[in-house]
């Protein structure tokens, strides 16, 4: 084994393909993962695998061309843009004598950098972990005196090997009671978002693609956005007024193509946000010119957790990178490019066409207004102070019979009151305000 360098900071990019697949995109993407973890990409090479060798994944012949241009090029850390077997990993940093990390090993890696809550922490924590274990014996230099035959140099290595692994273990166990105790919390507030009966929805959408300017943007809020890869992996659930109501919008972790197993399952109830939501808003990066790929990598992972089946809208931001681009709003069919999908193209930073996204976020959940007037007897005082309290009167004028007033109120507004309602049916105080179908 060889002594293992703690800088890794020079970086080769090992691009694996298949015949007849788009090696530039999957590079330059693979590229962009490096830097968001702090590499500094030296030099990069593609290597074509029809059939991956279960020993070293690419060729001899790649092997010893990896080797070449890592000396050259000075790298001291290799990346390989493929999932690798702890035996093709351990195989590769013997024979390169350089640290190996495969893509799911740097996707962990950028994770455990941008986790910045209690429960986001816990969760990269127990990926690596994980993904860790099965890794174990390759860090141990020591495990060369496993040799047999040698007076003094038989057992420790194994005896060390079997302890890391029970620490392992039993650390993989607290932190999975942790998560649960976080987890049943996070269901107490998202049961109570569902008492309040505000329509829920998520930001989804490829990572970089502006989740959370545009989720700053629309609430005011100051969740974290960057221009880099998975800047976002808390969610943040913030209250958003609309026209004819409130809704719960949530930002989640951006999503890129082959997602690792390991942290789909580690961070199932950040992605629950995603799985509860009444309505997706599917962010989308306008100027990317293989936005369409990008939308099926996307749908292809929220089919992969359960949310495939919820109703989406199509946000395309970023619109201030496309020369003469304006906000507009393309209703379904209405584009023979569109396949039938409704879209919104905006720019969450120059905060153009928001406007025309929110109409379309109202009307995509049906939020609708209470307008008209009402009179109201002695005895509905505590209605009244309620209606004051949402700012729905308009105007009001007291009588010896009760009251008159004008409102304008949002109709969940007046389904939550109608369940306070001291058991009288509110279709007695609002008769005109509320509609036909109402019970």
């Amino acid at each position: 084994m060889f002594e293992r360098s703690r800088k890794g900071e020079h970086a080769l990019l090992i691009q694996p393909h298949s015949s007849g697949a788009d090696v530039e995109d999957a590079l330059e993407e693979f590229v962009e993962l490096a830097r968001s973890a702090g590499a500094d990409v030296v030099a990069t090479i593609a290597a074509r695998i029809d059939r991956p060798n279960p020993s070293i994944l690419i060729g001899s012949g790649k092997l010893e061309e990896v080797q070449a241009l890592a000396e050259t090029a000075g790298a001291d850390l290799i990346m390989v843009n493929h999932a690798l077997t702890p035996v093709q990993e351990r195989n590769l940093e013997k024979a390169l004598q350089r640290r190996v990390i495969d893509r799911t090993g740097l996707i962990l890696d950028i994770f455990a950098q941008r986790a910045r809550s209690h429960e986001g922490k816990l969760q990269v924590e127990l990926a690596q972990l994980r993904h860790l274990a099965t890794r174990l014996v390759r860090g141990w230099t020591h495990l060369e005196r496993q040799r047999g035959g040698s007076i003094g140099l038989r057992g420790p290595g194994e005896t060390q090997l079997e302890t890391d692994r029970r620490l392992l273990q039993k650390r993989v166990e607290q932190l999975q009671k942790r998560l649960d105790k976080v987890q049943v919390q996070r269901e107490q507030m998202r049961r109570a978002r569902v008492r309040s009966e505000l329509p829920k929805t998520a930001l989804v959408g490829y990572t970089n693609a502006g989740k959370s300017t545009l989720f700053n943007a629309l609430t005011g809020a100051d969740a974290y956005a960057a221009d880099q890869l998975f800047a976002t992996l808390d969610p943040t659930v913030r209250r958003l007024a609309l026209p004819g109501g409130a809704i719960a919008l949530a930002d989640t972790v951006g999503f890129v193509r082959d997602l690792p197993h390991e942290l789909v399952a580690a961070f199932r109830s950040t992605l629950s946000e995603a799985r509860d939501a009444d309505l997706l808003l599917h962010i989308v990066d306008a100027a990317d010119p293989l936005r369409e790929e990008r939308i099926g990598q996307v749908d292809a992972v929220l089919q992969e957790i359960g949310a495939g089946d919820i109703p989406q809208l199509l946000v395309m931001n970023k619109i201030d990178r496309i020369e003469g681009a304006q906000p507009r709003h393309d209703l379904p069919g209405g584009m023979p490019d569109h396949s039938g999908r409704e879209r919104v193209w905006i720019s969450a930073r120059d905060d153009s066409g928001l406007d025309l996204l929110l109409a379309a976020l109202a009307q995509r959940l049906n939020l609708r207004r209470l307008q008209g007037e009402v009179r109201l007897p002695p005895e509905a005082g505590r209605l009244r102070a309620q209606l004051h309290e949402l700012q729905a009167v308009r105007t009001e004028w007291a009588d010896e019979q009760g009251w008159r007033l004008h409102v304008d109120l949002p109709l969940g507004e007046a389904e939550r009151l109608a369940a306070q309602a001291d058991g009288k049916p509110l279709r007695e105080l609002l008769p005109a305000l509320l509609p036909e179908d109402w019970e």
